[in-house]
């Protein structure tokens, strides 16, 4: 898998580690992905998806409610909340490869609390591997690479490969996220 660290750490941009990134390496990188992530819950049960984990720091800035605003995340939460953010990256990916000015968010999340079953994120995750990767089809011959904005002023110009790797590294973001919870998990369930 990628390593996103050395962006994460501000010594190269997501500009530069997405340049010379082939259609067929975000493929790759998005199975690596989406199988890292399985790979995860492999020895979950369904119990594991809706506990909810000890963290002190939970916050959520977009929560859509008062109470959602530091409630922890369960593993469903988290499965439909990367999957939701990845999906959103390679859409407008695609769009700007296409010649598309860049037009805003382009979201859609699976309501968490729908999400209580490891059949469920086994699903969810698979099935946004597949949207991802049917994403990268609409890419034209050659991809609008020069098709570019910028999230912020003064910020790095983003192209349908930087934005797509975008998702990609999200999606990274989490995995610890995601141990935590399966460790915490399963520890109190071997504790009953």
């Amino acid at each position: 898998m990628l390593d996103f660290t050395s962006v994460r750490t501000k010594e190269i941009t997501m500009a530069e580690l997405a340049a010379g990134l082939t259609k067929e390496d975000l493929r790759r990188l998005t199975q690596e992905m989406v199988d890292t992530m399985l790979g995860l819950l492999a020895e979950c049960e369904d119990r594991d998806v809706t506990f909810v984990p000890d963290d002190p720091a939970a916050y959520d800035e977009a929560a859509v409610t008062e109470a959602e605003l530091y409630l922890p995340w369960t593993l469903g939460h988290v499965i439909v909340h990367t999957t939701a953010s990845a999906e959103e990256s390679a859409f407008l990916a695609a769009e700007l490869a296409r010649g598309v000015a860049y037009h805003g968010r382009s979201r859609y999340e699976v309501p968490w609390p729908t999400i209580t079953t490891v059949a469920q994120c086994r699903q969810r995750l698979k099935e946004s591997g597949r949207l991802r990767l049917a994403s990268l089809d609409l890419w034209p011959n050659p991809p609008h690479l020069d098709n570019t904005y910028q999230a912020k002023p003064g910020g790095e110009a983003i192209n349908a490969a930087n934005r797509f790797l975008r998702g990609l590294a999200h999606d990274d973001s989490h995995l610890a996220q995601i141990k935590k919870i399966v460790r915490q998990a399963q520890r109190i369930a071997s504790s009953w």
